[in-house]
């Protein structure tokens, strides 16, 4: 089942600053990363999922309920962790939690008192005491805690730790086994990289991909730098038909792009010249982000 639908959603602000036509799915037990630079659009998305927003045209709906006409019922489903987190500063943690708990008429804390362990979390500070991991600790605790089947988490693990961001990486984990439809959006190549089954990345207010997370690992293209032992070799060796995307003269350096098929030829050409070494360039997520960002693509 589909548990989050936009199409063709539209929010012109003058400027070309909104988002125009936007479309993209979740389904059910999906986590898919939502990447693009400050003011592409992203938080403009979400607010429209959240009901904060009226679209100028299109829709949005959560669990095959419309966005904004059926907020109220969305929010029984929804966990939000916002970017920018405004707590009210004079409660301590465990009040605010307690709150919220409330406010969502949730009368087992169970779920909450492990997520408080999992995350290591005294939540009996004043949250005017917190620092930011503390006050992020605190609302991933208020947004998880209820159980909900949707997950819409803006920028999670700021202000968390390396060990607490791999804590939350293994709470995702946990989350989409069990069936949980997450959108994250993130900074952190390397945690969306860990977690999304599809990427969707937004540039200028416009969607302008969608893909697996496997499609960028499994690139029928690779990289190899290379750096040879003499000018001479180092510079017979780009009349080759290769794709080269970088080169390096001081240090004799190349790095280049090979298709599969490629591989034999690289082989003898690279055989016929003396080497100093050769390594593969791994094609990371990162990569490829700043590749659509700069309009290479």
């Amino acid at each position: 089942m589909t548990a989050i639908n936009i199409e063709h959603l539209t929010k012109d602000y003058g400027n070309n600053k909104g988002i125009f036509d936007v479309s993209f799915q979740i389904e059910e037990g999906e986590v898919v990363g939502f990447l693009g630079p400050n003011g592409a659009g992203k938080t403009t998305t979400i607010r429209h999922l959240l009901g904060f927003s009226k679209p100028q045209s299109g829709t949005s709906a959560i669990l095959q309920m419309d966005c904004w006409n059926e907020a109220k019922e969305i929010q029984q489903h929804l966990g939000y962790l916002p970017a920018e987190m405004a707590f009210p500063e004079n409660m301590t943690g465990t009040q605010l939690i307690e709150h919220t708990a409330k406010m969502r008429g949730l009368n087992d804390r169970k779920r909450a008192q492990e997520l408080i362990h999992m995350f290591n979390l005294d939540p009996s500070a004043p949250i005017k005491r917190m620092s930011k991991g503390m006050k992020q600790k605190v609302g991933i605790v208020c947004a998880f805690m209820h159980n909900p089947k949707i997950l819409i988490l803006d920028e999670p693990t700021t202000g968390l730790d390396p060990l607490m961001q791999s804590v939350f990486v293994q709470l995702i984990h946990e989350e989409k086994e069990k069936g949980k439809s997450i959108l994250m959006s993130s900074h952190l190549f390397e945690e969306i990289e860990g977690t999304c089954d599809r990427i969707a990345m937004i540039k200028q207010g416009r969607i302008i991909s969608v893909m697996n997370a496997e499609e960028f690992k499994n690139a029928e293209k690779t990289s190899f730098n290379i750096t040879f032992q003499n000018h001479e070799d180092f510079q017979s060796f780009q009349q080759e038909h290769f794709q080269i995307s970088q080169i390096q003269k001081g240090s004799l350096q190349l790095v280049i792009e090979i298709e599969d098929g490629q591989l034999n030829s690289l082989i003898g050409a690279l055989a016929a010249r003396n080497v100093t070494s050769i390594r593969e360039v791994k094609y990371s997520l990162e990569d490829n982000f700043m590749n659509f960002y700069k309009g290479e693509h």
